[in-house]
């Protein structure tokens, strides 16, 4: 049986109650929902950082190691070591890259491996733009001869928006077994060829270079700083914040429904009712 309506206002409208009723316990099933998801969503995120932190303190791969994976991502954010040649004529700097919220360039140069017809691209560091001359590009030095080094198996590196269509670039110049360090003015070794980049496809890189590179993964140098490099590398933003901040939203949004439903449901016909015999209406 359906309760018999309290105030005069739900006997001139019967349904009303119970229409009122079942639109808030759907919104607020719907927003404490969306709350749960936004926070597995985060726990997901959480766990996906204590796997990186994990791999990142595993021994590093040996160079053999790292050659007979068949798939170099799955040990991604895992410490490698690896001896080769720097190629480094066909150095690349990725510009509107920052770190400690200074503007600059990542600078990243392919790496010839020893013995092997691969190449890898390494993000070796981060140098500081010129605010007076943009293409004025700061000393980074480049040992020649074979080296060792040790960096994270990672991604390729990030795009950033670009506006438009990348202009075409002419085929980069050719590797030399042993280069100088990197000039303080950039002069193009080919006409129409340019070392600063927004973006950089490898895929692309790869058929301008002519160049056996790996196009699955690079290599992010650590270590401290050196070679007019910094290495503070920032961590990957997987936006916990952001999915901690959405689920406060919808949970909010559901206490907001709550209150209201108790506000006009109950608080307000009862206080219209008490004022109303007061004044000697019933």
């Amino acid at each position: 049986m359906t309760p018999e309506p309290l105030y005069p206002e739900e006997r001139r409208r019967p349904g009303r109650f119970w229409v009122i009723t079942l639109a808030a316990v759907l919104t607020l099933a719907a927003t404490v929902s969306l709350g749960r998801w936004q926070l597995s969503r985060a726990a997901q995120k959480e766990a996906l950082q204590a796997s990186i932190d994990a791999q990142k303190l595993k021994p590093p791969l040996s160079q053999a190691e790292f050659l007979a994976m068949d798939k170099a991502s799955d040990a991604l954010h895992r410490p490698v070591r690896l001896r080769g040649l720097w190629l480094t004529p066909q150095t690349i700097y990725l510009d509107n890259r920052q770190m400690h919220g200074m503007p600059g360039f990542y600078v990243l140069t392919p790496f010839a491996l020893e013995g092997t017809e691969q190449t890898v691209m390494v993000q070796r560091g981060w140098i500081q733009r010129n605010f007076v001359d943009r293409t004025q590009l700061g000393a980074v030095e480049t040992p020649a001869g074979i080296v060792e080094v040790t960096g994270l198996i990672e991604p390729p590196p990030s795009h950033l928006l670009e506006l438009g269509a990348a202009a075409p670039v002419a085929s980069a110049p050719a590797a030399a077994a042993s280069a100088p360090a990197a000039p303080a003015t950039l002069a193009p070794a080919v006409e129409g060829y340019s070392p600063i980049r927004q973006n950089l496809d490898l895929e692309a890189f790869r058929a301008e270079t002519k160049q056996p590179l790996r196009t699955d993964v690079s290599l992010q140098q650590s270590g401290a700083s050196s070679e007019g490099l910094q290495r503070d590398w920032p961590a990957p933003a997987l936006g916990l914040e952001r999915h901690y901040g959405y689920a406060f939203q919808w949970f909010g949004l559901s206490a907001l429904v709550v209150i209201l439903y108790v506000w006009f449901q109950f608080i307000t016909p009862f206080l219209r009712s008490r004022r109303r015999a007061r004044n000697g209406r019933f």
